[in-house]
């Protein structure tokens, strides 16, 4: 891969033998006044760049997930065909050649500026995008990664990636409490630096959780120590990133909402994740009207518009009892299963759409009214659920469970469970589709909701006979909570396996499971010491799990 060698016109083409009075008089006639160096750049410009290029590599990165992870459909009848090398070519340029390089630029500006936060920030975002890198592909470039004079850099154990991310965290965390001597924008905490130090904090929960299998004695040290320190994210602190309405270049919405609320069409949503929502626990999940809008209230009939209604499951389908085509219920939930391949027919204004949470869409109240118009619902006003509070709570009931660490395991899965069914409502009735929402649903009916399921899921989590049955009830309701960010699911379902039984693909033998990405097209064919994997199969460092068909 050839790295970002020139960065804001810094450097000239290194290897030129001049005399030292020429190459001054050169240097003097090739630099270019109105070019970004060293002298001119913004340390406030770059921080702002860099934490939008870092929104849109999460994005890219979670969307991968969730369809792994059947929150929206995964196109494609194999997995090899859905991700070759071409598919993460945009992922692999965005993390080297703009995030990382522009942070490496930064540090030593803000070092010698004082700008202590800007330096926190940025090895936050930093770390966050190494730990990315190796959930995504396992062995990357990093040590010689941006070295300006290396084209070829080679990788780098992705265990080693990770110490250094948790060395980065230790440093961004003093960065935040040291006299500083500027205030930078923030686009995730508008200044208050209190959360950056307890978001970083729960990257190390995060850290300490995906290395259980690798070290399980070090992660439950460290997790308790994070817990009595009492410093985790909490109500309030969710970090994430949040969208506008603009719909002009450049455009500020949701990119789920621009992309289904424009013209129709978008996204097709899980036939498995929906019948979770709406058919499994025998009621709806209170958020179900939150996430999803549909666009008619009753399933078709017409075999042109949805051509599974007329066929039989599969065989592995009916063997395993997995839901096929449609949830149960005739009701206009309307997506695809998992790996269907077919194309698509004129059901763009039909198929169920984004809702309010996290895309910015409209509130299902059984309006069943198309989304082809930019001013419905929230207008795109969505946010990207980076990091949640309540996520904090589902990763410690999973320490408690699995290694032991402070807490009770079904008292935290609970109690992750109501805050982010309150943070959905929360955000949805700020916004523009409030009064549409309390209108149809008034707090004490949300409210009664939740509590009834909240009594459902501790009934069932005490009917377990194991723990791995008991896990399984934690990780079915993280990935529900995990909607919109497909990053921790997929990263949750390699660590456990779990929720279990899954939708399998329409194709009995689909190809193995995607337990890391390909290496990109982009890197493979500028560095001659990049090596491709042998398949999709290839597992990160953190997964010691069983090889396919322990996940599929």
């Amino acid at each position: 891969m050839k790295m970002k060698r020139f960065i804001y016109g810094l450097t000239m083409a290194a290897g030129l033998v001049l005399a030292s009075s020429c190459a001054d008089k050169l240097d003097e006639l090739l630099e270019n006044p109105n070019a970004v160096n060293a002298e001119t750049a913004s340390p406030d410009f770059l921080l702002n760049r860099i934490q939008l290029d870092y929104k849109d590599l999460w994005f890219g990165i979670a969307d991968r997930g969730a369809r792994l992870t059947r929150m929206i459909n995964q196109g494609s009848a194999l997995y090899e065909a859905a991700y070759t090398p071409n598919a993460t070519n945009g992922t692999w340029s965005n993390a080297y050649a703009n995030v990382l390089a522009d942070i490496n630029f930064l540090i030593p500006l803000a070092e010698t500026a004082n700008f202590q936060r800007h330096l926190g920030i940025a090895k936050t975002i930093k770390a966050m995008v190494l730990m990315d890198l190796v959930d995504t592909y396992g062995d990357v470039p990093f040590s010689e990664a941006l070295d300006a004079a290396n084209f070829n850099p080679k990788v780098d154990n992705g265990q080693a990636i990770y110490a250094a991310a948790l060395t980065l965290l230790n440093e961004a965390s003093t960065h935040f409490t040291a006299t500083t001597a500027g205030a930078p924008n923030d686009y995730f905490y508008a200044g208050n630096y209190g959360r950056w130090g307890r978001l970083v904090n729960t990257l190390k929960l995060k850290y300490y959780l995906n290395t259980k299998l690798v070290d399980a004695a070090a992660s439950r040290t460290g997790i308790n120590a994070l817990i009595s320190g009492n410093a985790l994210l909490g109500t309030g602190d969710d970090f994430v990133f949040r969208f506008g309405t603009t719909n002009a270049d450049p455009d500020s919405r949701h990119p789920k909402f621009a992309g289904q609320y424009t013209n129709g069409g978008g996204d097709y949503q899980s036939t498995d994740f929906m019948h979770h929502l709406t058919v499994e626990k025998g009621f709806d999940d209170p958020r179900t009207r939150y996430y999803l809008y549909r666009q008619v209230l009753t399933n078709t009939t017409n075999v042109d518009e949805q051509e599974c209604i007329s066929q039989i499951a599969p065989p592995h389908y009916l063997v395993g009892n997995y839901p096929y085509c449609n949830p149960a219920g005739n009701r206009g939930f309307w997506g695809r299963d998992h790996l269907d391949p077919d194309g698509i027919p004129p059901d763009g204004l039909k198929r169920t759409a984004y809702g309010p949470f996290p895309s910015g869409g409209r509130f299902d109240n059984d309006s069943g009214a198309p989304v082809s118009n930019i001013n419905l619902g929230m207008r795109g006003a969505g946010i990207h659920p980076i990091m949640l509070a309540a996520y904090v709570d589902f990763m410690l009931a999973e320490a408690a469970l699995t290694l032991g660490t402070t807490g009770d395991a079904k008292a935290l899965l609970l109690s992750g469970i109501q805050k982010h069914m309150n943070y959905v409502r929360a955000f949805a009735v700020a916004g523009a589709e409030g009064a549409v929402i309390t209108a149809f649903e008034p707090a004490a009916t949300f409210t009664a909701r939740v509590t009834n399921y909240l009594a459902f899921v501790g009934n069932q989590y005490d009917a377990q006979a194991n723990n791995d049955g008991r896990m399984n009830v934690i990780g079915r309701e993280y990935w529900l909570s995990l909607y919109g960010n497909g990053m921790e699911a997929f990263n949750l379902y390699r660590r456990t396996g779990k929720p279990a039984r899954m939708q399998p693909a329409l194709e009995a033998t689909p190809g193995p499971f995607v337990r890391s990405f390909l290496y990109p097209v982009n890197y493979m064919v500028t560095n001659t010491n990049a090596v491709q994997k042998q398949n999709l199969a290839v597992q990160v460092f953190w997964d010691k799990n069983p090889a396919s068909p322990w996940i599929y």
